[in-house]
């Protein structure tokens, strides 16, 4: 028999401080999903994109759709446009070398490779951008989920100015719920989930919001659609 999980051992905590409690996860399992497939309108592929696109400008990013062969010219033109010089990626990833050969000569390419305490200030002080390759996205609130690893770190989304994402239009889901049903967070999770929504704001007393105070002054979202699908996204109100 295998060892119980964290949810089974607080689940079983919780059942022996009071035994007369009804005791069917999975019945409460299926209430909760049948909650979210009742208020949940179905929605294709190119209304998910849609609407992950509205939510995003809402929250002050800037958002595009793109095809898997264009994106990384589109991107690398953009960054120089920008004046970026150094973008933090990893160029293990697929995405991530596709960007490093894309980028003119004027921008460096530089790889997580060191521990933070060995250039924390540098990484700091002088990287501009970070590129980070989403996991999924939530359409309803314009959210990326990002699971921060070895070769691209929390660090890679949260600490340079500009925070560029990408997500590919086929792991939209309609909302947190469908996410984490669809990919079976219950059955075991990273050690560290990034749900990102939009550039860094905060507000002071008076309400006046800021940008940038506690983490990325500005976001770029890529969304990496079909050839078909681009016209598509880009045309109709979201869902």
């Amino acid at each position: 028999m295998s060892a119980m999980g964290p949810r089974e051992r607080m689940l079983g905590r919780l059942r022996a401080a009071n035994p007369s409690a009804p005791a069917p996860v999975e019945q409460l399992d299926g209430r909760i999903d049948e909650h979210y497939d009742g208020r949940r309108a179905p929605a294709s592929n190119a209304q998910l994109v849609r609407a992950m696109q509205a939510a995003l400008t809402t929250s002050h990013a800037e958002v595009w759709c793109a095809e898997a062969a264009a994106w990384p010219a589109q991107l690398a033109e953009k960054l120089a446009a920008h004046g970026v010089l150094r973008l933090l990626l990893d160029p293990a990833s697929a995405e991530g070398a596709a960007l490093a050969r894309a980028l003119p000569a004027g921008v460096e390419a530089l790889p997580f490779a060191r521990p933070l305490e060995q250039w924390k200030g540098e990484l700091f002080d002088s990287v501009d951008a970070g590129f980070t390759v989403a996991r999924s996205g939530i359409a309803a609130t314009g959210t990326l989920v990002l699971a921060p690893d070895r070769g691209s770190p929390r660090s890679a989304s949260l600490v340079p100015p500009l925070h560029v994402a990408l997500v590919h239009a086929d792991t939209l889901h309609a909302d947190l719920h469908a996410a984490a049903r669809a990919e079976r967070w219950a059955d075991g999770m990273p050690s560290n989930l990034v749900l990102a929504s939009g550039p860094s704001k905060t507000s002071d007393i008076q309400q006046t919001l800021a940008y940038g105070a506690h983490g990325p002054r500005w976001m770029w979202v890529i969304i990496v659609v079909a050839p078909a699908a681009q016209a598509a996204a880009a045309t109709g109100p979201a869902a």
